[in-house]
């Protein structure tokens, strides 16, 4: 494909998903999948790699679930482990209105964040850090949290929760095989409630679940504890 057909065929897959964007929009991120696919032969950022792949796989379902519901415009959010800035990056071109962090433990990927923030004119704050560090230093800083498959809900849960203003919530992008009820004891642990769970399909039909995660009381300060204890021992 050329420039142009990558631009059109990105409208149409988003379009197929319910989904406007514009040609710049759309222009921006063939943009981010070029320079992604470039600097992936240097550090591994993804193993999706061929271009309808990336769209399809990488950024519609970066995008998709924040459709699903209602973001007040302005809102500030943290991708907690974004990697290669999924669904961060994707998400900031198509609601530029967001104020968005981006949270990865490898220096590595906060270096590609940073160039792949120029390359396509995206305004965020990347932070080297390990999220449960983090965790204790933002505290109830965000109106939502979110986080793509990283780990199992009970433990990204915790992770994540600690991060959100009371009132506000963890989004999770995540598998069909999750048992999002089972990590509700967990949630209820970390102030949070489950409020949506809801399964869908991308354009190609592969299938994924969204879970919503409403904050309805102030984290205890014991989380988030230690990543060893996280994984060892999830709530």
């Amino acid at each position: 494909m050329n420039n142009s057909e990558k631009i059109v065929f990105t409208v149409q897959q988003f379009a197929k998903a319910g989904i406007t964007i514009d040609e710049n929009q759309a222009e921006k991120l063939v943009r981010l999948c070029d320079f992604m696919v470039e600097y992936n032969q240097n550090v591994n950022l993804t193993s999706i790699t061929e271009f309808p792949e990336v769209v399809v796989k990488h950024f519609v379902d970066s995008v998709l679930p924040f459709f699903m519901l209602d973001i007040p415009q302005g809102n500030s959010f943290i991708d907690v482990g974004t990697g290669a800035g999924f669904p961060a990056l994707p998400l900031l071109i198509i609601r530029p209105d967001l104020k968005g962090t981006l949270c990865d433990s490898l220096n590595k990927r906060c270096v590609y964040l940073e160039k792949a923030c120029a390359e396509v004119g995206i305004t965020a704050e990347i932070i080297h850090a390990r999220s449960e560090e983090l965790g204790r230093k933002k505290r109830e800083c965000f109106d939502f949290a979110t986080a793509r498959a990283v780990a199992a809900m009970p433990v990204l849960a915790e992770y994540c929760i600690p991060f959100v203003k009371l009132g506000g919530r963890f989004i999770a992008l995540k598998s069909v095989n999750e048992d999002i009820n089972g990590a509700a004891g967990a949630i209820s642990k970390l102030g949070g409630k489950i409020e949506l769970i809801k399964d869908y399909e991308l354009p190609n039909c592969d299938k994924r679940r969204l879970a919503v995660i409403k904050k309805i009381s102030q984290t205890p300060t014991k989380y988030p504890r230690n990543s060893a204890n996280i994984s060892k021992k999830p709530l």
